[in-house]
């Protein structure tokens, strides 16, 4: 994350900026909020393509009416896109992250186990469209996510502590919360390096201890894959707001896995306040909760559309030109179909008989084909899909080509057509009829098998050996 560029931009701002753009359209925060305004919270979460995976009336009967009611209002309360919007992500795609089970809302009962609502993401060979679903867990395994990866939520990336991040009504507190700069002398400002929300440790760490049933204590920080920092919340007196400082004296790895983990939206700045601080979005361009919530209830709205890049065929009355046989041509969309405009159709069909006997297209002819195979707005359209957004991408392929047009062989129908595929694995996994990747299981020639514990005992002893020979004889 803190790689650098030769323009000086962190390679995470670039994601993010990306992410902006494509992640969540502006088509889709338009019609979940509209669903969302009239009451179908179960409509909004369709329009973010968040898949509903609980029954209302068998929480009734299984947790009682109090949780149902609770339940209930939260999902009213729930704004899908807002929650997409802040989900967590990986480079360099950004696409979400990938088997993961998030926690929204914790239900206290009487009972031995505290329900949750989680928010689950496919495995990254599932991952297809982007979608996400919708379930109570409550640690029974009856919420059919057997075949989930990880089907418990996780400690680091959690938003129970933070609804502000999906919850329509509390938006506001996005501004109080979302990670200001360390203060000057803050003790544990030289701590990390990156986009990390120092200066906001101290009261995230209390809410994070006061939900675990302690005000004061350590909790850990995950700096790295290898890497934690290990901090102790302190206040000298009542009258003294917390402070955050290190943790004196080493801990043994079993204590520091036990300690309470900062979530991931409490540990690092919000994206979006860094890519306005660096100027490469504009408060028109997040979320209109966010932009209300960051830029005040004037910021500029965010522009409503797919925002298509049409290339060649952008508007009939602006014909992209090709010189041909010493002239200039135009190219422009005819019917629904892009179209060689200063050619007539005698002419063009016996130009595609000669092509098709070997001859030499026209420039004309040339430019169409070449923008059916690999046109200039391909990297939008990949861009759409790889956020799920096929709707977006197929707008960009109609305003390009027409609605009318039959692609041709090249790069744009191989990544359309991979795009349909890989669909199917999402909806394998979805019906549980594939629980891990299809190839997991495969051993490629030339590979050794992994040393684990379903391995042989007499080969793992003969692999872990230190005396066995580094090299093969052959007899």
């Amino acid at each position: 994350m803190a790689h650098h560029l030769a323009n000086g931009l962190p390679a995470h701002l670039l994601m993010w900026q990306r992410v902006r753009v494509y992640a969540v359209p502006p088509s889709m925060i338009e019609n979940a909020t509209a669903r969302r305004a009239v009451g179908d919270w179960a409509g909004a979460c369709a329009a973010a393509r968040i898949d509903v995976d609980l029954d209302l009336r068998a929480v009734r009967d299984r947790h009682g009416t109090d949780l149902a009611h609770r339940l209930r209002a939260d999902l009213r309360r729930l704004a899908p896109d807002l929650l997409r919007w802040h989900m967590p992500r990986i480079a360099p795609d950004g696409r979400l992250r990938p088997g993961l089970t998030l926690s929204l809302a914790r239900y206290r009962t009487a009972g031995t186990t505290t329900p949750q609502l989680v928010v689950r993401t496919p495995p990254a060979w599932a991952d297809a469209g982007q979608r996400m679903s919708l379930t109570l867990w409550d640690g029974s395994g009856g919420d059919g996510a057997g075949h989930h990866p990880h089907p418990r939520p996780d400690r680091r990336f959690r938003l129970d502590l933070h609804r502000h991040l999906w919850d329509a009504g509390r938006s506001g507190e996005l501004a109080r919360r979302c990670g200001a700069r360390p203060p000057a002398g803050a003790p544990v400002h030289d701590l990390p390096n990156g986009p990390w929300a120092v200066g906001r440790w101290a009261p995230e760490a209390e809410y994070l201890l006061r939900a675990e049933g302690c005000p004061r204590g350590a909790f850990a920080v995950r700096l790295g894959p290898r890497s934690r920092a290990v901090l102790q919340l302190v206040a000298p007196d009542d009258s003294h707001a917390p402070v955050v400082r290190p943790l004196y004296g080493a801990l043994p790895p079993q204590e520091i896995a036990a300690l309470p983990v900062l979530p991931e939206a409490a540990a690092r700045t919000l994206p979006d306040l860094e890519l306005l601080e660096a100027g490469l979005v504009t408060a028109g361009q997040l979320h209109p909760l966010v932009a209300s919530a960051l830029a005040g209830p004037d910021s500029p709205a965010l522009p409503t559309g797919s925002g298509t890049e049409t290339g060649l065929g952008r508007e009939a009355a602006d014909p992209h030109r090709v010189e041909c046989r010493g002239e200039i041509h135009r190219i422009a969309l005819r019917d629904g179909v892009l179209t060689a405009v200063d050619h007539d159709a005698e002419q063009v069909r016996r130009e595609e008989l000669l092509v098709a006997l070997g001859g030499p297209p026209l420039p004309c002819l040339r430019a169409i084909d070449a923008v059916h195979r690999s046109p200039e707005a391909l990297p939008a359209v990949r861009e759409r899909l790889a956020h799920g957004d096929a709707t977006g991408a197929l707008a960009v392929v109609e305003a390009l080509l027409g609605p009318g047009a039959v692609l041709r062989d090249g790069p744009l129908r191989d990544v359309l057509e991979t795009a349909a595929v890989r669909r199917i694995d999402h909806g394998l996994f979805r019906s549980g009829l594939v629980a891990v990747h299809p190839a997991a299981g495969v051993v490629h020639p030339g590979r050794r098998p992994r040393l684990d514990r379903r391995m042989p005992l007499a080969m793992r002893r003969k692999r872990g050996s230190r005396a066995r020979p580094r090299t093969g004889l052959t007899f």
